[in-house]
């Protein structure tokens, strides 16, 4: 009932679960028809009757997301109804979403009339079919005998993209994720020839992992090839992809998402295979969705996931969050890095352009820093003193994100509702968005000592890609400025993108001379980490005591995380250490 409860706590909509039924009908022996001719020997392939499936949790913006509601699509004048598709750069939708103004981001990116964008092969191939998910290519090496094309003499035949595609590859951004989940599927389902480890192994099988990790890390044992049998032997891995609603709570996408998991066991188990837990692969605020997911008043789930790794988790909430919603995502310049610079304008590089969207969207303010994240990281410096810091008493929501009113608040009221509508058809209000705090309060405290016993974790603590650990506000003040009522200075003027004029109030009586000029710039971030998360949020992970391995890494910026190779390295590591624990019935009785 309490799942229910939850479920229904808002009007957003319930997401639909979709399923894998690729070889999930039970051991079938097909032939197919050939030349009298051909006497090439016909081979049949039983899959191992042991599945441990792999499902990948994408970050926040990761998941592809359709418009639910025809009102929308007319109020924004859009001719279908994709909401988000990071793929899509270069192409129109993209272009839509990175020229969109406020109010249409607000319209089109709304938790309220959002659902995942899910494949059905079924469905009009331009609205759910092929045409729709067709950002799932697969590489030309790819080779997975769970994801192999059917032949052509085979009726209703799917190819291996087809299979890759009900998998739930369609739902998330392949661009950022394709790689590793090929990767994952390819490595995991071919290890053994003739009995030998595959050449290909070589970089785990009796590797040491320090390679992976060049930063502090705890310490980690090579994999023996034993240990490795033990793993992966007559077992079938396939990998999964579940694209969840990020504007929606965490807590709701932990439910809706264990609800497709159970489906999976289910269905495996159906099909005559012996099927009973899962191992979860986060990424960022993925890893948010996992631990409720392994909650026992959220999800539920925590005997039905054999281990959990986090891949760049902002455990305790990144400052860059604050940062983005008052002067938006890092954009280079088109002239550095055009897809880096299309990237951020998708997301929105301007400050009023964030707000519309996160300041309405539960899931996103979650990403918020907790409570946990200490004293003093908001701050506020005058002429290169520090005037004042914020929270004080370890409450960042009313400390921070609930003030109102004031030049350095989280909110610009006159931000969150740039579409005029009234709450009941969709718009904003800063009573709402106050609503959203107070849950993601809730949320932050219910998973936060909740971790799988089994967990591994990556994350980037590099000085190359520096980020906001702490904000600061530095003012440049003429001289002769009012610095005793800093607190009370009004925003004259705002770049959107980090950059304040301020005046006092008593400026704008009839009459009185304008003030010397007071300027202010929020600073660049100073903390090693991956560019987003801070390497204080992400080792805060560690202090739960359940994590078995960790692996602190350089090389790469927060989205590309599982573009790198020793994330990868390190995830395909931290799988099999957890495979060893799995308990098969037809496993000899220890003792």
């Amino acid at each position: 009932m309490k799942k229910n409860e939850d479920m229904a706590a808002n009007n957003f909509p319930v997401q639909q679960i979709a399923t894998d039924t690729t070889l999930q009908s039970g051991q079938k022996a097909e032939g197919y028809a050939t030349p009298t001719q051909d006497t090439t020997p016909q081979m049949c392939f039983f899959a191992p009757k042991r599945v441990l499936p792999i499902i990948f949790l994408p970050g926040i913006m990761g998941s592809n997301l359709r418009i639910t509601s025809a009102e929308r699509q007319r109020l924004i004048g859009q001719d279908n109804n994709k909401a988000w598709r990071p793929d899509d750069i270069g192409a129109g939708n993209a272009h839509e979403n990175s020229t969109a103004t406020p109010r249409n981001r607000q319209l089109r990116i709304d938790p309220k009339t959002t659902a995942v964008d899910i494949y059905d092969p079924n469905g009009p191939s331009d609205v759910s079919g092929d045409g729709r998910h067709s950002n799932v290519t697969l590489e030309k090496n790819f080779n997975s005998p769970l994801l192999a094309s059917d032949p052509p003499t085979k009726k209703d035949g799917r190819s291996a993209t087809q299979k890759a595609r009900q998998r739930g590859w369609g739902e998330v951004m392949f661009t950022s994720y394709g790689q590793v989940l090929q990767h994952l599927e390819r490595r995991l389902n071919n290890t053994f020839t003739d009995g030998k480890v595959q050449a290909e192994w070589g970089d785990i099988v009796n590797a040491d992992p320090a390679a992976w990790s060049p930063e502090r890390s705890k310490p980690q044992r090579a994999i023996t090839e034993d240990e490795f049998r033990k793993a992966v032997g007559k077992c079938w891995f396939p990998v999964y992809a579940f694209g969840y609603n990020w504007l929606q709570s965490n807590r709701r996408s932990a439910t809706a998402t264990a609800d497709r998991i159970t489906a999976v066991i289910d269905s495996f188990k159906k099909g005559g295979y012996e099927c009973e837990k899962v191992i979860i692969v986060t990424h960022s605020m993925g890893g948010f969705v996992a631990r409720g997911i392994v909650h026992p008043d959220i999800g539920g789930l925590q005997d039905k996931v054999l281990g959990v790794v986090h891949g760049v988790q902002p455990a305790i909430g990144a400052a860059a969050a604050y940062k983005r919603m008052r002067a938006g995502f890092e954009d280079p310049g088109m002239w550095t890095s055009f897809k880096e610079s299309v990237a951020a304008k998708v997301t929105g590089n301007m400050g009023d352009e964030v707000t519309a969207v996160l300041a309405n969207a539960p899931g996103g303010l979650e990403l918020l820093p907790n409570k946990t994240y200490g004293n003093g990281w908001l701050q506020v410096s005058i002429n290169a003193k520090q005037k004042d810091a914020w929270p004080k008493k370890g409450d960042p929501y009313e400390e921070i994100y609930k003030v109102k009113g004031k030049w350095y608040s989280l909110i610009r009221e006159e931000w969150i509702n740039p579409s005029g509508l009234p709450e009941d058809r969709g718009g904003g209000s800063f009573d709402q968005t106050i609503d959203y705090i107070d849950q993601a309060r809730t949320f932050h405290d219910l998973i936060a000592n909740t971790y799988h016993d089994t967990s591994y974790a990556h994350y980037g603590t590099d000085v190359a890609h520096r980020c906001w650990g702490d904000v600061v506000w530095e003012v440049d003040a003429a001289k002769g400025a009012d610095l005793d009522n800093w607190d009370s200075w009004v925003i004259e003027t705002d770049s959107k993108q980090g950059e304040l004029g301020l005046t006092p109030p008593e400026c704008y009586a009839p009459g009185a001379p304008h003030p010397p000029k007071v300027r202010a710039h929020m600073a660049a971030g100073t903390e090693p980490g991956d560019g987003t998360v801070p390497q204080r949020s992400a080792r805060h992970q560690l202090q739960s005591g359940k994590f078995s391995g960790v692996f602190e890494q350089a090389g790469y910026d927060h989205q590309g995380s599982y573009q790198n190779q020793n994330a990868i390295a390190s995830t395909l590591y931290s799988i099999l250490r957890i495979a060893q624990k799995a308990k098969w019935k037809d496993d000899p009785k220890e003792g």
